[in-house]
Order: structure tokens, then C-alpha cells, then sequence
């Protein structure tokens, strides 16, 4: 009893916090005007480059504009600040911008960084991000992207963790900590938005901003869940998606936002919606005009319209028809003062130059950039260690127009990026190789564009005359991202025949992949000796190359989707059902492919080490368990190779019958070590709950009896195996 009393007192001032700031926004909303209400809704765009349009500081001073995306750096920031703070109320502007993967120090893309299988990983990159941000006047960022993603070709799939939802769910949550902490008022951390709520990354045909249509059971299993964990980590707010989910586009889906997010959540932050997106309902045709789409936004939950002005320009009609509410303008402007206050804004609006001037693109950011990108490239293959250059080597060809572009390594969304900071792979293995006593040629040979100036003739004899060949190929990064789907996810240009030239010269070939996505690889997979997927690795990519290829470092990164042979596999991904038929090779009546295997080129899970592992002596703390039991799960990680290097464990489990079919394999923990030569460590896993519970029947979560298999190894094929059972 004195333990739950004295628990009780330590929650007592934040209780009493909160109802103070809960008194203070009604009091606010009790003084307000319509058109200020509607003010503290209404987001506007500034420039690319961060500038303020000159009506947005007119719209400050009378209350009219609640938030800026893109308005960035301390001068700017603070005019228009102040012009806001003139204002009747004295209400802050809260300033956005799309801090994905760092804002001016660029890590890995999320995809990359996903690659780690490292949360802590993602945590410090988000960390500093929002470090940098906060000293540049930004308080809250469109990050992170937490949409599962079974389609390569989707353009976006390069912001997220791929198509795992324990994956997805873990780095969600790491990454809304990362930038916020547990009080995104402190010096150095800004407000997160869980994007895009939801199903964005089921779009038909991997094109973006396309219709998605998912089973409630497949959103609660498989796409909600990031959402959740970013939820239970504190995030601040949530975008609404672009796409249409199951006939109601996500912008005007009060299910979707009413429904699950702030009433079965209990979500208290605010929604903004994506780009126009409230327009854009129109488009949909859910719409009637633009009126109409301003009445479904706000109906649906949208609190805060991004750069469309169609809430303030048709609000005011819409409540004198009764066509909404009074009481849903408060909602809206509650959860938005409420962000704001929790922000700190009210107390310290004003951003300071002497942050900005000292805290962006540190030393210290720099190495932490580095060390990220190290941890997220993959080894695909490395036939006779091609890689690491091995010594005696004195004369290396590098070739492919990737390898000296500043701006491709940062890849999309790169925050404020000034591409003259970045190292390129020339620049890194140049370095790299002179230190080693080795000399490095650099030849273009062939780029991602098809209006490309090749030179492979010129690069096939360089190669000739060479001791090792290391082609950097992949997409440009433009070629990844928002808008940026891909129906032929091959190399574009001819990059593939650059390579397959080199190689015809017999000299040992490693291949990095510079890409935002799987690509279709098959030639390389089968000729090229070496191959290693570096993703966008950011500002510090030259550095990060050339540790690893070097040798200073093992590369030790899982990939985070899995691999396709060919797009006519799409969608691709490891958790699939059985079906009643499962794949026999020598049977036809199975679910299989006449003309090409089912099997991927490479699976979820999978990547390479300059060392070799085991996993070993798995032990069960018991073979049965109640419903709302735990048991650990333990294996011994050997490092039996001859350098120092990582090795992620990989936990899966399976159920062999239920309410409703399961999953071949579903991932439930990892856990990434780093390992001497000759060293071992036990590593433990917990079930739980948690863990073996899932949406039955009834479309309720919970534990079924029934035996499990369980696998721990370095992918999500093969491993060591065992069962229980979970008890009635």
C-alpha cells in the first residue's frame, strides 16, 4: 500500500500539469474568435529553400495561420514568430519540415537504417536529427513513416522499415523517442508525426498516391500496428494518407480517425492532413466541391489543413448550415494548442541563433552518421571474400557515375542538405586506398540515366590493367521516394552492362548498390563475385564505404523486405499464409509459377558477414505455457570466423492452427551482437502475450491454445527449432 501511495503522489504534478494546460486551452478557446479558431487550423507552405511568403507574416498578426511546413533557420523563423506573437492572442506558430533521415547531417534512408536491425540505432539518428532541427527554429517533424511496405515498386518504401510489422514497429518507436524524448518541450527535441495513417503502402500496382484496399483483420495485424507503438511511445501527431482505403479515401475517413486513432487509442495529439490532401477529396470524388471536402475533413477528425485553404475559406458556411459543428472547431483547436503547450512554445516560442550556429553538422553528428551507415549495409554475396581489398592489392578500377555524386548518396527527402558536405565513394575509398599504399582509378563507365554519357570501353580497360574492380550501380535518388514508383525495377541506363562487361574481364568485381528499393539483380546475383546493397548512406557515405570495404569493419546489416527474382512475384514478403496447397516443385497443382520459382532471390532477414557465426544450444524455459504466460527463449551466438564482427538473431514463430490461418513465420524478436573472434553470447528472447497473440475470429487480439513452432537464426529461413504449446 505505501508503494502504490507514493506512486500515486509522483503522478500527482503531472496530473495536476496537465489539467493546468487543459484550463489554460479553454480559457484560450473561450476568447477566440471563429476566424482565429479556423486561424489555428490552417498550415501554409513556405519556400523550398525555407523562405516566408510576405502575406504569411499579415495572417501571424491577426491570428489566421497556426502552423508553417518548410519555414526553416533562426532569422526566419523568429520574424514570422514574432509577427505571431503580435497577435491578439499571442498565439505561437508551431514550424514543420520533413526531418526524415536527418536534417542537415544525413543518415541512411529509413530503409537502410531499418537494415540495421539496431533500435538504438535508429533512436540516436533520430535523436540528433531533431537536435539539429530545433537549432534551425524547427519544432516538429513530418517523421517517422511508419507504413508496412510488400511492393518495391512503391517509391516510398525507401522511408520506411519494409514490410515487417514487428520490425515496423520497434524502429517506429525508436524513432518517435529518438526526436521527442519523453518531453519534446526539452532543448533539442521536436514534435513526431506517424505517417501515413493508413494503408498508404498497399497502393495497387506500387503507384503512388494509389488506391489501397485492406481487410480489417489485415490493418489490425499487419498496418496498424506501428501506428500503435508510435501511439504508446507519445508521438505528437499523425498524418492522414493520400490513398483511398477500401472506398473512403483516409483524409474523410471518421472511422479511420474518429474511430480508431482518437477514441479506441485514445490518441491525444493532433492530425494534420498530407499535402492537399483535403482538396484532393474532390478528386477522389468522395466530394461533392471543394466546401463539401472541407466538411469531410473536419468531420473525420483532420484537425490541421495542410497548404489547401478550403477550411477556412468554406468553415464558417458549413456551421450556419449545420453541417458541422461548433464543437468540432474546439476539438480541432484544443488538440492543436495542446501540442503547442506540450512543445513548450508558449513558454519559449523564439528559436536561438547560437544553436543554430554550433549544433548543426558536428564532429560528433558526422561520426555518429557514419557509424549508422556502416551498420546498414548488407553483404549479399561474397564469393571467395572478394571483399574486404585484400593486402597486395595496389591497383584498384572504380568505376560508375554514382560513385563520385555528392547528391545521390543523401538520397530523398534529405532534409536541408548542402550536397558540398557529402563524401562520395570516390572521395572515401581514394582516401582509403592511398592510406592502404594502394593507388585508385576512377573511371564514370556508365549512370542510372538514360541520357547518360557512357564510357564503358574506356572503363573495360582500366579494369584490365587492374588488381580488383569496385562498380558502384543502383537508382539515382530521385528515382526513390514520393512520386517516384518504378514498374521495371531493374538497373536503369546501362549500368548492368557495365558491369557484366568488367566482370568478362576476369578481375575480381564487387558490386555496391546504391538504391531506395530491392532491384531485380538475377545477372549479378549469379556472376558478379561480390555483391553489397550500401542503400543511401548519407552525408558520410564515402567514409562509411570505404571502412567496410576496406576491412576496418564487417558489414553486418539484415535486409528489411525481401528480395524479389522478377516483378511478376509482387507482392513478395516472408510472412505469407500456406494455402491449402502449399508449394510442391513436382507438383503442379500447387500455388506456384509455371515459368519461374516462388522463392526469392533473397529473403527477409538475410545479409552477409566478413566472419561466420553459429547459433547454437537453443533452450526453452518450458514446453508449455498458460494464455498469459511468458517463456524465454535462449541460443549461444559464436563468432567462428577471424575478424570482429556483428551477427543479428532472429526469433520466429509460427501456429500451427487457430481461429483464423497463420502466418508461415512471423518475427518476434532480434537482437544484433557484436562479436571477437571465438567469442559467444547468450542471447535471450521473451513470449508473451504480446508476442503469440493475434486478431481471431471475432477480430479480437488474444492467445489462442495450440502448439508453436519456434526458430532463432540469422534469416527468416532455416535456424534452430523447437515448440510448445500454449495451454487452454
Amino acid at each position: 500500500m505505501r508503494f502504490l501511495m507514493l506512486a500515486i503522489l509522483a503522478l500527482a504534478p503531472c496530473a495536476r500539469a496537465a489539467d493546468n494546460t487543459e484550463k489554460k486551452i479553454s480559457e484560450l478557446i473561450g476568447k477566440m474568435t471563429l476566424e482565429e479558431k479556423l486561424g489555428q487550423l490552417q498550415q501554409l507552405d513556405g519556400s523550398a529553400e525555407g523562405d516566408v511568403p510576405q502575406d504569411y507574416y499579415a495572417l501571424a498578426e491577426k491570428g489566421l495561420l497556426g502552423s508553417t511546413l518548410n519555414v526553416r533557420g533562426v532569422k526566419r523563423v523568429n520574424e514570422l514568430q514574432r509577427a505571431a506573437m503580435r497577435s491578439r492572442l499571442h498565439i505561437p506558430l508551431i514550424f514543420g519540415f520533413d526531418v526524415i533521415h536527418g536534417y542537415r547531417t544525413i543518415f541512411p534512408v529509413p530503409l537502410g537504417e531499418a537494415a540495421s536491425f539496431d533500435t538504438d540505432n535508429a533512436r540516436e539518428a533520430a535523436s540528433i536529427a531533431a537536435d539539429e532541427a530545433y537549432a534551425a527554429g524547427v519544432r516538429w517533424t513530418f517523421a517517422p513513416m511508419v507504413d508496412i511496405a510488400r511492393d518495391p515498386r512503391w517509391g516510398r518504401i525507401v522511408e520506411g522499415s519494409g514490410e515487417d510489422t514487428y520490425l515496423g514497429s520497434q524502429m517506429a518507436r525508436a524513432r518517435v523517442l529518438g526526436f521527442q524524448g519523453t518531453d519534446y518541450s526539452a532543448p533539442g527535441k521536436i514534435a513526431a508525426c506517424a505517417k501515413h495513417w493508413a494503408g498508404y503502402g498497399a497502393a495497387e500496382g506500387g503507384r503512388d498516391y494509389n488506391t489501397t484496399n485492406i481487410s480489417e483483420r489485415n490493418l489490425d495485424e499487419y498496418y496498424f500496428p506501428p501506428f500503435k507503438a508510435a501511439v504508446d511511445a507519445g508521438v505528437a501527431t499523425f498524418m492522414s494518407a493520400f490513398n483511398d482505403l477500401n472506398g473512403i479515401p483516409c483524409t474523410g475517413n471518421e472511422w479511420l480517425i474518429r474511430g480508431v486513432l482518437k477514441s479506441s487509442w485514445s490518441f491525444e495529439g493532433f492530425v494534420v492532413s498530407d499535402y492537399n490532401a483535403v482538396k484532393e477529396l474532390v478528386n477522389h470524388g468522395l466530394a461533392a466541391d471543394e466546401a463539401d471536402a472541407a466538411r469531410l475533413g473536419i468531420t473525420a477528425g483532420v484537425d490541421m489543413e495542410m497548404v489547401s485553404r478550403l477550411y477556412n475559406n468554406h468553415a464558417p458556411e458549413l456551421l450556419k448550415k449545420g453541417l458541422i459543428t461548433e464543437a468540432q472547431i474546439d476539438e480541432a483547436v484544443r488538440r492543436i494548442l495542446r501540442v503547442k503547450f506540450r512543445a513548450g512554445l508558449f513558454e519559449n516560442p523564439y528559436a536561438e541563433q547560437k544553436l543554430e550556429d554550433s549544433e548543426i553538422l558536428t564532429s560528433e553528428h558526422t561520426m555518429a552518421a557514419k557509424f549508422a551507415a556502416e551498420k546498414s549495409f548488407v553483404l549479399l554475396k561474397n564469393d571467395g571474400g572478394t571483399l574486404p581489398v585484400r593486402d597486395g592489392v595496389k591497383h584498384i578500377l572504380l568505376a560508375g557515375a554514382l560513385a563520385d555524386d555528392q547528391e545521390a548518396v543523401t538520397g530523398s527527402w534529405n532534409g536541408d542538405v548542402r550536397t558540398r558536405d557529402s563524401i562520395t565513394i570516390r572521395k572515401g575509398l581514394g582516401e582509403a586506398a592511398k592510406d592502404a599504399g594502394a593507388e585508385l582509378t576512377y573511371v564514370r563507365g556508365a549512370g542510372p540515366a538514360a541520357s547518360d554519357t557512357d564510357n564503358i570501353t574506356e572503363a573495360v580497360e582500366a579494369a584490365r590493367n587492374s588488381d580488383m574492380v569496385i562498380a558502384v550501380v543502383g537508382e539515382q535518388q530521385t528515382m526513390s521516394g514520393e512520386a517516384s514508383s518504378r514498374a521495371d525495377i531493374s538497373l536503369p541506363g546501362r549500368q548492368l552492362e557495365l558491369v557484366k562487361a568488367l566482370v568478362s574481364t576476369g578481375k575480381p568485381v564487387a558490386v555496391l548498390l546504391m538504391t531506395g528499393r530491392p532491384v531485380i539483380i538475377n545477372w549479378l546475383a549469379e556472376h558478379a563475385p561480390a555483391v553489397m546493397e550500401i542503400w543511401y548512406p548519407g552525408t558520410m557515405a564515402g567514409r562509411a564505404v570505404a571502412d567496410v570495404v576496406f576491412g576496418k569493419v564487417s558489414p553486418g546489416g539484415k535486409l528489411p523486405v525481401t528480395w524479389p527474382l522478377s516483378e511478376g512475384q509482387i507482392p513478395l514478403y516472408y510472412n505469407h499464409k500456406n494455402t491449402g496447397r502449399p508449394f510442391e516443385a513436382d507438383n503442379k497443382y500447387t500455388s506456384k509459377y509455371l515459368d519461374i520459382t516462388n522463392a526469392p532471390q533473397y529473403p527477409f532477414g538475410y545479409g552477409l558477414s566478413y566472419s561466420t557465426f553459429t547459433i547454437s544450444d537453443m533452450k526453452l524455459s518450458a514446453d508449455r505455457i498458460s494464455k498469459k504466460g511468458n517463456l524465454t527463449v535462449t541460443v549461444n551466438v559464436r563468432n567462428t570466423g577471424d575478424v570482429k564482427a556483428d551477427e543479428v538473431a532472429q526469433l520466429y514463430i509460427h501456429k500451427h492452427s487457430g481461429s483464423v490461418t497463420r502466418p508461415v513465420r512471423e518475427l518476434k524478436g532480434f537482437k544484433r551482437v557484436t562479436l571477437d573472434p571465438g567469442e559467444m553470447q547468450t542471447v535471450q528472447f521473451t513470449l508473451g502475450p504480446n508476442e503469440l497473440g493475434f486478431y481471431g475470429k471475432d477480430l479480437k487480439f488474444a492467445v489462442e491454445p495450440g502448439d508453436f513452432d519456434v526458430w532463432v537464426g540469422t534469416s527468416s529461413e532455416g535456424g534452430n527449432e523447437s515448440s510448445f504449446t500454449v495451454l487452454p
